[in-house]
């Protein structure tokens, strides 16, 4: 009895040792350090930044990070956008952190914003925030009553964020209505900002151990040993923001544009132009697709390079060329479809003028050239040796363009006016004999059975 006391008493002792020392020798070997996601941000805010920040906000909550620093240097940007990127920022279930820096960076504008929105904002020194009052495209004042709205709703938002993220609403609410703008110092004086430090390195150390707000809740951050993994603008984005600039975009719509038209002046003969032409267009239809644009300034362009292309078909007509031109320039200034329109500073798309208007001039120059070519090619003169004339005669021509009872055949390589002996009709693709040449007009006729059979030399 006594020794199975002893062994019940022994098997207690060894498991609650167990109890106690199991975990704790478990816990170095299981504790791993998750990582903090520095994202760079040094751009103005707009749509493909917008879908860049979504993007490596929903990467790093896969990851698991445990924490988020942006890392801002922006001159503002579009109000949509910016509500996007806030509302991201709101959502995530990591906390995130906006680091203003390196010194001379800003967080102006709708920057401001997203300052704001951060669990933990922190500037570096000779660093500024604010200016985030509402303008109008070109940068200019909104009339009174649209400023007032436009402000008032901005101001509410800022308001929002500033009772969520405890700071102070009528110091960041002048940067709206006032243009207030802040040093790092004022702000963190202020409490706009929580801490002013130099380095990104700095922010990290000071965050250790800290608990931040995130869209589950307050979460204690650990940054101590952890791996830093710096996210920048993919290959694609950084492409798709080149292909965003309005001037990208003009001039992209007129080179595809063009290139269709060379096509079918060279009667789809040369399948480079009319490639590069689509190669271009998808491009800038890429382009539009992220960028505040107007349908009726994109309409115009597209009815302007249809003009040319009636000039090139029907040459001598100078009222479809210069209609061509004209809204072909007039498309471009349309086409970002700004005018007047609320905006916050740092984002003015526009198409340069000295780009409209040269563009515009070599686009109609090209397609009076090629217009006038055709319209000689049908109606001028030129002279034709008897030889030639004589080597002509008996010639097989292809129908290139229906004869009713004129139009054009292909003949030696080369497209020449056409009309059938006799009148009637002949159909592209069809086999004619020239029987006569007149100028550059051949006369032609079907062939007989015996010449159809012959195979094509």
């Amino acid at each position: 009895m006594t020794i199975r006391r002893l062994l019940v008493t022994a098997c207690l002792v060894v498991g609650i040792a167990g109890l106690l020392t199991g975990p704790t020798a478990a816990a170095p070997a299981s504790a791993k350090p998750r990582p903090v996601v520095v994202i760079n941000f040094n751009r103005t805010v707009d749509e493909v930044s917008a879908s860049f920040l979504h993007d490596s906000l929903k990467s790093a909550a896969k990851e698991k990070a445990s924490l988020i620093v942006i890392r801002l240097d922006t001159p503002g940007g579009l109000i949509s956008s910016m509500r996007k990127i806030v509302a991201d920022i709101l959502d995530s279930p990591v906390p995130v952190a906006v680091w203003v820096g390196p010194s001379g960076a800003r967080a102006a504008s709708a920057g401001t914003f997203l300052a704001a929105a951060s669990a933990y904002l922190a500037m570096a020194p000779v660093t500024n925030i604010g200016a985030a009052a509402a303008v109008d495209s070109n940068g200019g004042n909104l009339d009174s009553t649209l400023a007032r709205k436009v402000n008032q709703d901005n101001a509410a938002l800022m308001r929002s964020l500033c009772v969520k993220r405890h700071r102070p609403a009528p110091a960041l609410e002048e940067t709206v209505f006032h243009a207030r703008s802040y040093s790092a110092e004022e702000a963190v004086r202020l409490g706009i900002a929580n801490l002013e430090v130099s380095s990104l390195n700095a922010v990290l150390k000071a965050l250790d151990g800290k608990t931040l707000e995130a869209s589950a809740g307050p979460v204690r951050v650990q940054t101590a040993g952890a791996p830093v993994k710096r996210v920048n603008m993919s290959f694609w984005k950084r492409l798709l923001d080149f292909l965003s600039d309005p001037n990208v975009v003009f001039l992209l719509l007129n080179v595809g544009g063009l290139g269709l038209i060379i096509e079918l002046w060279t009667g789809g003969n040369s399948w480079i132009p009319g490639s590069l032409g689509i190669i271009c267009l998808l491009l800038a239809f890429g382009g539009l697709s992220v960028m505040p644009f107007s349908w009726a300034g994109l309409a115009l362009i597209l009815v302007g390079l249809t003009f040319l292309g009636v000039e090139l078909h029907a040459p001598g007509h100078v009222f479809f060329g210069v209609s061509g031109a004209a809204s072909i320039i007039i498309g471009g200034v349309l086409l970002i479809g700004y005018f007047g329109g609320p905006g916050l500073p740092g984002y003015n798309p526009s198409v340069s003028w000295w780009l409209l208007g040269t563009l515009g001039v070599i686009v109609g120059l090209a397609a009076f050239v090629m217009a006038r070519e055709v319209h000689l090619s049908h109606h001028g003169k030129r002279y034709v040796s008897s030889v030639e004339s004589k080597a002509l005669v008996g010639a097989i021509a292809e129908v290139n363009t229906r004869l009713a009872p004129r139009g054009e055949v292909w003949l030696n390589s080369e497209a020449w006016q056409a009309e059938l002996e006799g009148g009637g009709t002949a159909e592209p693709g069809e086999r004619l004999k020239v029987v006569a040449v007149k100028g550059f007009l051949v006369t032609v006729r079907p062939l007989s059975k015996e010449e159809a059979k012959k195979p094509k030399s």
